[in-house]
């Protein structure tokens, strides 16, 4: 039988709010709505004075702002499945991020995987480190996009005594190598950066670099087949091929599938 859950709705249009309430329902009986709040105000106040919910629906566009700004205000440390009118272009990009980020208006369907995906977190025991750190990328990025942050095009790097540009575009992967960070283009040649790949990570386009371990940051180009591993995890076969296997996690494996376009 399936924990009872608690809920808080964040949604200031009352139509989409109960729409939303009831897709709940009939997905998640054991899901018990505490409240529905319609501002950033709002649902500050009633998370300082109710504690945290299990899980909070939120749109990002509210009447008084966008919800980001509830996260300034107090400290959300439960699962958080956002909801907003951004197009499919956003969309593909946040399914990286283990929080889920759906379309309006919102489908059964949709709403369902997220849900499924919000049970199989929390049965898998992530912490709440790892929840608030997942939401603040989340949030950095929806940020970036909406001011408009342009990502990396282009490394300036040395070859020999001379320094030369390399497009982001002809980089097949980063990767950590005797505790120095390289990139490796398409052509097969190899520079050292000054960067970690912890500061790479958040330069580059999510559409089309991801973090794919410890160890690389992988572009879609480069990616020949991806094959199941021991223990739900993935081995990636890439181009120019690496010295060391690229192995994506079992707990990255679902995100990895969803950014390859599955």
């Amino acid at each position: 039988m399936k924990e009872s859950l608690n809920l808080l709705i964040v949604e200031d249009e009352e139509l989409a709010a109960r729409k939303l309430n009831k897709m709940v329902l009939e997905l998640e009986p054991n899901m018990c709505c505490l409240a529905i709040t319609d501002s950033i105000a709002g649902t500050v106040s009633w998370l300082k004075e109710n504690g945290l919910p299990d899980l909070i629906l939120m749109d990002i566009e509210l009447a008084d702002g966008q919800s980001f700004e509830i996260f300034s205000r107090v400290d959300v440390r439960c699962p958080v499945i956002f909801t907003t009118a951004y197009d499919e272009f956003a969309l593909k990009a946040f399914k990286v991020n283990s929080v889920d980020y759906l379309l309006k208006p919102v489908k059964p369907e949709e709403l369902r995987t997220a849900l499924e995906k919000f049970r199989s977190l929390r049965q898998s025991q992530i912490s709440e480190g790892a929840t608030q750190q997942n939401i603040g990328k989340l949030i950095e990025t929806l940020v970036a996009q909406q001011q408009g942050t342009q990502y990396r095009e282009r490394f300036l790097v040395r070859s020999g005594q001379r320094l030369m540009p390399v497009s982001s575009d002809a980089i097949a992967y980063f990767f950590t190598e005797d505790k120095l960070v390289f990139l490796r283009t398409c052509d097969n040649r190899k520079f050292v950066l000054d960067y970690t790949l912890d500061e790479l990570e958040h330069q580059l386009d999510p559409r089309r670099f991801f973090r794919a371990n410890r160890q690389f940051i992988l572009n879609s180009y480069c990616i020949e087949e991806v094959h199941t591993w021991f223990n739900g995890k993935l081995k990636v076969n890439v181009r120019p091929k690496t010295e060391e296997e690229v192995i994506v996690s079992r707990e990255k494996a679902g995100d990895f599938k969803a950014w390859m376009g599955e």
